[in-house]
């Protein structure tokens, strides 16, 4: 995944316009600075492997989770 090209900025364009937003040169810097700054720890949570967590069933929201064996 790594070889591939960075092309969030075609992508980040064509989404906008495919919803009527019109973005000058100046947003889309600004997007496309903020996706380099955020985009490589989001592609690490995306690609986190979840599969090893149990699932907690109606959790009690006022205490913190119960301990879990490693």
């Amino acid at each position: 995944m790594d070889d591939a090209p960075d092309r969030g900025g075609e992508f980040i364009a064509a989404g906008l316009a495919s919803l009527g937003i019109v973005a000058d040169e100046t947003e889309l810097a600004v997007i496309g600075g903020v996706h380099e700054v955020f985009g490589p720890a989001i592609r690490l949570l995306v690609e986190f492997d979840t599969g090893p967590v149990t699932i907690e069933r109606e959790p009690d929201l006022s205490q913190s989770p119960p301990e879990q064996d490693a």
